[in-house]
């Protein structure tokens, strides 16, 4: 328990000593604080100096990550070299073998894993070449024009984020294709996804490990029942399915070929498998280069994180100061802010990552926890979260640490669109950190200007305009979003979320949370519920009624 060791209670106690640290006298007292807290890698520049930490702060923290007890190292090491960390399941954990550009022997049960690793990538690109080409043809002769990737979790969140974040590198065979994302079961999800499409220009692809996910093969099912509606011939499937599973039976009694079948590992994550056959769609989207691109980008930060000491280590750095704000600030959310239009679905993608690994209440011994674990993640890009929510993080009552995510270069320089977002961009962690004083306020012109507009005095309305300041910001910032540092972006984020599952002694590779209720989803469907239920029973009667009246 990270709260017993003497390393916390080192944290504790300088947390303690600075409740009353000011952002505004931090700066002033250290020219050189933006540069002592500022780390370089893999693309990514993290300036952290406007985070509520002093370097006695910064340096209780790092004891911590280096802490004995926690041997954080140690858990780098043994994910690195495959060992089973993901205990309740029995197995490792090896996105990084996914990426694993420099091409390192990775032993699962002794075995190497990368020549496996190396083989189903190629055989992504070769397919993806044949699609992109127009020598993939769909039953009648037509060209695919359209990809309809059906999935769920990872199996949609991963490569519905990054064929959107790099549609900038689609080049003209990716142009000449639009690209869906089925994951609801809600049937409107496919519905809308198919108006408007041919069944002989369209293209699925089903993203089912087991090929038993009830709502991938419901989908996935309507889409056959589609499809064969205006094709009327089964044989038909094979030259417009392909299947991202293991299994071959299943595939194949669905009627797709199982030389389109595309694998991956039990040691894959669902919410870590975008560099996996997962990523198929975004390979046709990209193509082969671009998709090598983006491993490139995620090795870079994975060797980083291997490697680098844990004072400049991006994501352990990002870590800490989420334990800090999470277990002594007593921060219930974290907000991340891409102001990158491009990445208007990174924050969705994250929530999944972050709140799917780390929303645990039991410890590695199984016991309860006696310390507040994984936080609430949300967010949304640019200026449009700044006309919704930022009031709150601004004036609020509640402390909301968060990221903000930039680019020096947009892919669409108009005019002073850039610039514009840019200088909001800045002016908005300013803002967070230093605030405005009572007396700025009652000096301020637009003060008085607007007091009179509301026929009060500035007096009246100067304490509306005080903003406190002492809000916590991280900012990421990069020369241009490419496929190399959406990798490296995405990786950072799967390495600070280990960090903080090994410092809160929690198991951040399994997901049990999400199966009681699929569980009695099963149930209901068959009209089993507790009799102790009279509420879902009440409203099961209601819905029956309704639905057949």
């Amino acid at each position: 328990m990270f709260t017993k060791l003497p390393e916390w209670a080192a944290v504790r106690a300088e947390y303690e000593n600075s409740k009353n640290f000011d952002l505004r006298k931090a700066f002033v007292a250290d020219k050189k604080r933006a540069e002592k807290f500022t780390v370089e890698a893999a693309g990514l520049t993290l300036d952290y100096s406007k985070n509520l930490v002093s370097d006695k702060m910064m340096k209780a923290l790092v004891a911590l990550a280096k802490s004995k007890d926690i041997n954080l190292r140690g858990a780098i090491r043994d994910m690195f070299e495959g060992k089973k960390i993901n205990r309740l399941e029995n197995r490792p954990v090896l996105h990084i073998a996914l990426r694993n550009r420099c091409n390192r022997p990775i032993k699962v049960d002794g075995r190497d894993v990368m020549p496996d690793v190396n083989e189903v990538l190629a055989r992504m690109g070769k397919f993806a070449a044949k699609v992109r080409s127009g020598k993939w043809r769909g039953f009648t002769g037509k060209r695919i024009r359209h990809i309809v990737n059906i999935g769920i979790g990872g199996s949609d969140l991963g490569p519905a984020m990054a064929a959107r974040a790099l549609r900038p590198f689609y080049g003209k065979e990716g142009d000449a294709m639009s690209f869906s994302f089925v994951s609801n079961i809600d049937a409107t999800h496919i519905a809308e996804a198919l108006r408007g499409k041919e069944p002989e220009e369209t293209l699925f692809i089903v993203a089912s490990k087991t090929f038993t996910t009830i709502e991938t093969c419901t989908n996935a099912a309507t889409a056959k029942a589609w499809l064969l509606k205006k094709l009327k011939d089964e044989k038909a499937v094979a030259k417009h399915f392909v299947a991202l599973s293991t299994n071959a039976e299943e595939v194949a009694k669905f009627g797709i070929d199982t030389a389109n079948m595309f694998g991956f590992w039990d040691w894959v994550g669902g919410r870590y498998s975008l560099p996996s056959a997962i990523g198929l769609s975004l390979m046709l989207a990209i193509g082969e280069a671009n998709f090598g691109r983006l491993l490139d980008g995620y090795h870079a930060m994975d060797e980083h994180f291997r490697s680098a000491p844990f004072e400049r280590n991006l994501p352990v750095i990002m870590a800490l100061l989420g334990v800090l704000y999470n277990n002594l600030h007593n921060a219930q959310s974290y907000a991340v802010l891409p102001y990158d239009q491009y990445l208007e679905l990174f924050a969705a993608y994250l929530q999944q990552l972050d709140m799917e690994s780390n929303g645990k209440g039991i410890d590695r011994t199984g016991a309860r926890v006696s310390y507040e674990t994984g936080p609430i993640e949300w967010g949304a890009s640019g200026t449009n979260g700044q006309h919704a929510f930022y009031q709150l993080i601004h004036q609020g009552t509640k402390l909301i640490p968060a990221d903000f995510i930039g680019f020096c270069k947009s892919h669409n320089p108009i005019g002073a669109h850039h610039d514009i977002l840019m200088a909001n961009f800045f002016a908005q962690t300013e803002a967070l950190a230093f605030g405005k004083t009572a007396a700025e306020a009652l000096a301020d012109p637009k003060t008085a200007k607007d007091a009179a507009a509301a026929g009060i005095t500035v007096a009246e309305l100067a304490p509306f305009n005080v903003f406190d300041g002492n809000r916590p910001t991280n900012t990421i910032m990069a020369e241009q979003l490419t496929p190399e540092i959406l990798g490296s972006l995405i990786a950072l984020y799967e390495h600070k979320v280990f960090t903080q599952g090994v410092i809160w002694d929690i198991y951040s590779f399994d997901q049990w949370g999400v199966q009681l209720g699929k569980v009695l989803a099963g149930n209901i469907s068959k009209g089993l519920v507790p009799d102790y239920d009279s509420s879902t029973k009440a409203l099961m009667k209601m819905y029956k009624n309704l639905r057949s009246s």
